[in-house]
């Protein structure tokens, strides 16, 4: 597995576990590397950026995804996709080195692989009129 697919997916199960814990991200990210000894400093430190940023910036992401997912609301959607859509989002907002194909494919493929036999396709559809509405301000 590539070092950012394993960060992303590490990612995922720490904004899980802040989601679900209402615990501090520092507490959730120290318990969780705590539990899960990882020896790559370069996965660590991208799932932790991934975190932090999807953390501190999620009123700015939550307010996105609720506007790019039509008829439905965030605290409605799945755990599981909401926070991949959390990270997702902060990737194609603020990681401008990462193009938005990688980062809307990542999320579909964790997708498909930690959420239910529909959540791909909800990861992907929301993804991509976020970023969809990026390119059209960008302009």
């Amino acid at each position: 597995m590539r070092k950012r697919t394993k960060a992303r997916e590490n990612a995922l199960k720490i904004l899980y576990a802040i989601d679900i814990t209402g615990d501090e991200p520092k507490k959730c990210i120290d318990r969780y590397w705590k539990d899960n000894e990882e020896k790559d400093a370069e996965v660590k430190r991208f799932a932790n950026s991934l975190v932090l940023g999807a953390f501190n910036k999620q009123k700015e992401i939550d307010k996105l995804i609720s506007e790019s997912a039509t008829n439905w609301q965030l605290n409605r959607m799945a755990v599981i996709d909401r926070n991949i859509l959390r990270f997702a989002a902060y990737e194609l907002l603020f990681i401008d080195e990462i193009p938005p194909k990688v980062t809307i494919n990542e999320a579909i493929d964790i997708a498909k692989r930690y959420g239910d036999s529909e959540s791909g396709k909800f990861v992907n559809g929301i993804l991509d009129k976020i970023n969809k509405d990026i390119a059209k301000k960008a302009k």
